[in-house]
Formats: structure tokens, sequence, C-alpha cells
């Protein structure tokens, strides 16, 4: 996961332009969705009011890609959005989606970590740098998926791999217990 650090602040002016603070210039909503892709987090706020405008601009920005035609969230799982927003009881979506997003980049670490830890391969001249352009290609794949740690690891610790699989399943059978449990 990735550490928590200070978000890049953008500020919105009256004219609806938005201001970087660590740059001094304007940015605009395909800037920020650059920032996002390379793990950075944001925040937006309103030059006047101070208000939080962060999600708004990032559900602009999802709206964008789809209209666009990357899809890459199903119809179905829109549908479930909407209704979730509509439903009058509070909603699980939102909890059930992150903690959905934490098992998948959890499960792209133990990826990562299973290819260097469990691999003689790593002890061959060259692997430093195959397995640089696998990292690539996996962070290309996720979309640079905030959160994803690029395959950071410690090999003094081999795990084995159903092992991991055996911990995504219990996180899984958890979720759906706590779901029944709410429903």
């Amino acid at each position: 996961m990735a550490e928590k650090s200070t978000p890049l602040l953008i500020k919105r002016y009256a004219s609806r332009r938005l201001y970087n603070t660590e740059t001094s210039d304007y940015v605009t909503l395909e800037d920020i969705a650059g920032f996002i892709r390379e793990g950075r987090e944001v925040q937006i706020v309103d030059l006047k009011t101070g208000d939080d405008l962060t999600r708004q601009y990032l559900l602009q920005i999802i709206a964008e890609h789809e209209s666009r035609g990357e899809n890459v969230l199903p119809v179905d799982v829109l549908n479930d959005l909407v209704r979730s927003y509509m439903g009058g009881n509070a909603s699980v979506v939102p909890q059930f989606l992150q903690a959905s997003f934490e098992m998948l980049r959890d499960g792209q670490s133990r990826m990562m970590e299973n290819m260097t830890a469990i691999n003689p391969m790593t002890k061959m001249p060259g692997f430093d740098a195959m397995q640089a352009q696998q990292q690539a290609f996996l962070k290309a794949m996720t979309g640079g998926m905030p959160g994803w740690n690029g395959g950071d690891t410690d090999q003094s610790k081999p795990q084995d791999e159903s092992e991991g699989l055996d911990d995504i399943k219990k996180q899984l059978a958890e979720l759906q217990e706590k779901l029944s449990k709410l429903s």
C-alpha cells in the first residue's frame, strides 16, 4: 500500500480554473488524472469558500474517460452505484469497493513478492533489468493505480504461493460475512 503523504493541493478559482500550488501553474483535469496515475494524492479546494471539491472532480475525470469509450466500470457496477445512492438505507457499497481495491493492491504486491522471493532466477545477471520491465508492465496494466507499490519486496521472507491465495480467500470470506450482517 502506498504510504500516506501530503496531498497535492489544487485550488479552484472563481473562473473555475484549477491552480497547482506546488508548481504555481494552471492545470487541467487530464493533468490531475496524470498525477493520480503517478500515485499522487490530490486535494481540490474552492479558493473562496474552502470547500473540498476533490470527490466531484474525481467523478468528473471518471465520467470524461467513460464518455471517450474508456469503459472501466461495467454497466452493472454503475447501476449498483446509482442504486446505492438512491436507497434510503446506509449503503455498504463504499466500504465494499474500498476493501476490494485494497485486496487488489495487496494481491498485486504479493504477486511481485512471489516473483522475486521464490524465483531462483533472481541471482542471474540481468534479472534486475528484467524485473524492472515486469514492474513497468504491471504498472501500465493497472493504470498506475494509486497505492500500488511497484513490487518493493523483502527477499529474506519467501512466501508460499498457496498461502497468499489463502489470505485473499480469507479476506473475501470476511467481506462477505460483513456484507451479510449489514443486509
